[in-house]
């Protein structure tokens, strides 16, 4: 347990540290938020500190060769403006060290913090599996003097996750979880997991492991008896915009052949935090072939 002051000036440099921070009551402590925050309603009126140089309207091949580039370049994909952070002078800044293109390079964000007149506590999230994501609201729950509401949340969330799990049907169907679809990659973190919550296997990846480049031909020969869409940062409408331009023949005939559904990747799969339990509980809805906010059939 963190026996430091607790904080009252929040920045936080990541979706899902803002929803992490809300679901423990302390929204009205955060000051700034990165431009990828918009959950809950609430943070809507908070300064931006954070830019990137990816144009996020171009289709989805084109953004993966602009993250190229960049990384290529020594350039980052997400930038946090400092003199921004100086004005708002916060106490701690949360961010994450598992994607830097999900949020900004975490040395470069231990760097700034440093600089400034008063250094604020950096607390850097680090979970990959529901274990470590269930740690890591703990460390922000401690870092906010928080903990009782830290403990209720997980209890909350773990009751969640095991009443789904004990209600799974069988056999488990064998699932594929796309999270990017030009060129394809397949999700792995707690994907693996949110799919076995909602009662099926991921036929792609093991909990904890990273996202992973997979050709079309791959994904087929896996035999997948369910696919589901849940790209990164991207939310039903644009997601089906992304399937649209698929050109990619194996690609089109697996969707054609196997049952096949929308996620919304950016609100309930990509993010660490609490909505986790919603992507299973959805998950879960796509397997029985019913129907949920946020979540659609491809064809």
């Amino acid at each position: 347990m963190n026996t430091a002051t607790p904080a009252t000036r929040v920045l936080s440099l990541l979706p899902g540290t803002t929803e992490i921070v809300a679901a423990l009551g302390a929204a009205d402590r955060l000051v700034g938020c990165s431009h990828e925050c918009d959950w809950p309603p609430e943070v809507a009126h908070l300064p931006r500190v954070t830019t990137t140089p990816v144009d996020a309207t171009r289709p989805g091949a084109e953004i993966d060769s602009q993250v190229r580039a960049l990384r290529e370049a020594g350039r980052a994909v997400i930038a946090v403006d400092a003199a921004r952070l100086r004005e708002l002078a916060p106490d701690l800044v949360l961010t994450q060290s598992l994607c830097d293109v999900c949020a900004a390079d975490g040395g470069a964000v231990q760097s700034l913090a440093a600089a400034l007149p008063r250094p604020p506590r950096v607390l850097a999230l680090r979970g990959t599996t529901l274990a470590g994501v269930m740690d890591d609201i703990l460390a922000v729950a401690d870092a906010l003097g928080a903990r009782e509401a830290g403990l209720a949340l997980v209890r909350e969330l773990r009751a969640g996750f095991a009443r789904l799990a004990e209600s799974g049907r069988r056999p488990r169907p064998r699932v594929a979880c796309v999270e990017w679809l030009d060129p394809p990659y397949l999700a792995g973190h707690w994907a693996p997991e949110l799919v076995a919550a909602a009662g099926g296997e991921d036929v792609g990846a093991r909990a904890g492991d990273p996202s992973r480049r997979r050709e079309w031909s791959e994904i087929a020969a896996l035999r997948p008896e369910v696919v589901l869409v849940m790209l990164c940062g991207f939310d039903v409408p644009r997601a089906r915009r992304e399937l649209g331009a698929l050109r990619d023949p194996v690609a089109r005939e697996l969707l054609a052949t196997t049952p096949s559904f929308i996620l919304d990747g950016n609100a309930f799969t990509s993010r660490p935090g609490p909505r986790l339990l919603d992507g299973a509980l959805r998950i879960r809805a796509a397997l029985e072939g019913r129907d949920l906010p946020g979540l659609a059939r491809v064809s």
